[in-house]
């Protein structure tokens, strides 16, 4: 299995890890490995099942992060742990501070989905001074070693998984290319956000290379990509100037979008510039996506369930509180640049209007849609 670094990102694909936090069906375990050794001891002792966890979450840029905070108030509590649950919406100052205000309430667990993974390296290394284990949730956290297990759906998979759907639709939309597209990443200060456009990459770079995709603009790697904030107003803003600058009477057939906050984005701006909606992909899921890729606009989505990844960060938090060292699934991809982090991945699935029905069969909300 190759690597995965701060910077460059090659994980396998196994048979998904959780921005954006999202919905799928949980990888099943085959090997329960973690140790002492790899976790730095953390587990080894235990603590009170009344103790309070402190989960720590981004921005709200998606409704699944929404969703997670409430899953975490109610599923700890109903475990019989005190909850702290905060987002920082207000950028990394407000989180460093949210994690330092856990710590000094006597949190025993922290459970963080990052702003920036790498700027919290002196807020986590005092939790761990104090005894605290860290579970990076769904975002590594980088540039540290005070952090002890991550817990996501399989990033790099998700993006392999975009890179294959936007070919698939493609080809279903125009049986020969060449097709002419163009590329979006998310916030440069996530750092799943080049994990799934490197997934994407791996499928789509040889496909850009032998003519079958163009993209117009030349905008091709990640930095050129990006979008600060996931905000969906940076992604419409600049897909209205890339459709300005290089589609005045070509086609645009395709768009990789990362999510489904970008991809309604990307067809809006398209819409008012009165072209058809080209082929675009997505992530997490989201209701009006779902819509739209049952009324055939949107081509795709990820279904990353975030009640399963919510409930695989409350096992190990109960294996903690037990003295038991939790399950995790990956041992050797997750480099974050100081560390091996053990990890436990969950499996995503890709999600078009065909097997829509399927696939959100078990979901409470998205089942009412697909009937």
């Amino acid at each position: 299995m190759r690597k995965l670094t701060t910077s460059v990102v090659a994980l396998a694909v196994v048979g998904l890890a959780l921005t954006g936090c999202g919905r799928a069906e949980e990888k099943t375990t085959t090997s329960a490995t973690t140790s002492a050794q790899a976790s730095g001891g953390a587990g080894a002792s235990g603590f009170a099942k009344d103790a309070l966890i402190g989960v720590a979450l981004p921005k709200k840029t998606s409704e699944n992060w929404v969703l997670a905070e409430n899953i975490f108030k109610t599923d700890l509590a109903k475990e019989g742990f005190k909850a702290d649950v905060q987002f920082a919406n207000n950028g990394v100052a407000e989180q460093q501070n949210q994690i330092q205000s856990m710590v000094t309430k006597g949190a025993k667990v922290l459970v963080v989905g990052a702003v920036d993974g790498s700027q919290l390296g002196s807020q986590l290394k005092a939790a761990k001074q104090q005894g605290v284990t860290v579970i990076a949730y769904d975002r590594l956290l980088t540039n540290t070693d005070a952090v002890d297990y991550y817990v996501a759906f399989d990033n790099f998979k998700v993006g392999v998984l975009q890179g294959t759907a936007l070919l698939d639709g493609l080809k279903a939309k125009k049986p020969n290319g060449p097709y002419d597209v163009e590329l979006f990443a998310g916030s440069p200060d996530d750092a799943n956000s080049k994990v799934f456009f490197d997934g994407a990459m791996s499928v789509l770079q040889p496909k850009i290379k032998d003519g079958t995709l163009k993209v117009v603009s030349g905008q091709s790697t990640f930095q050129q990509a990006v979008t600060q904030d996931w905000k969906a107003e940076n992604a419409q803003k600049r897909m209205d100037n890339l459709l300005a600058a290089n589609y005045a009477s070509a086609a645009l057939d395709g768009v990789l979008s990362p999510n489904d906050t970008l991809a309604r984005a990307v067809m809006t701006s398209v819409k008012q510039a009165g072209k058809p909606v080209p082929v675009v992909t997505g992530q997490d899921s989201e209701v009006e996506s779902v819509k739209s890729i049952l009324a055939g606009e949107q081509y795709s989505t990820i279904n990353k369930d975030t009640r399963k990844l919510v409930a695989a960060a409350i096992e190990m938090t109960k294996a903690l509180q037990a003295g038991q060292k939790p399950t995790v699934n990956d041992e050797k991809s997750y480099n974050n640049g100081v560390k091996i982090v053990p990890a436990n991945l969950l499996e995503p699935v890709i999600v078009t209007k065909a097997n829509a029905k399927e696939a959100y069969a078990n979901d409470p909300t998205l089942s009412a849609l697909v009937k």
